[in-house]
């Protein structure tokens, strides 16, 4: 039972995992926003969610003025609060999900 479990959980995360890093990213840089242009606490950052975005944890490091948005042990983005440029996302450095031609 448990092999079903997860390897339908591994199936779903595959098809899926677009839509996780996009979600990720568009979650990181309304909660950059909610924090430190709107001066909000974290914690309130999720009323600006779309529906479906409940599974995002959200953290931050005052220190660097960073929000990082995660699925854990799937998919995680970080966006950069700059007083001059505002929620500037960080490098991906991730492999990427589409290849250029």
């Amino acid at each position: 039972m448990v092999l079903v479990v997860a390897g339908g959980s591994y199936a779903w995360v595959r098809g899926h995992r677009a839509q996780l890093e996009l979600g990720v990213g568009y979650a990181a840089r309304v909660a950059c926003g909610c924090r430190y242009v709107s001066g909000r606490p974290l914690g309130d950052c999720h009323k600006d969610f779309e529906p479906g975005m409940e599974p995002i944890r959200l953290s931050e490091d005052p220190a660097t003025r960073t929000v990082t948005a995660s699925v854990p042990l799937i998919a995680r983005r970080s966006v950069r609060y700059d007083p001059v440029l505002g929620c500037q996302p960080e490098r991906f450095a991730g492999t990427p999900l589409v290849v250029p031609h």
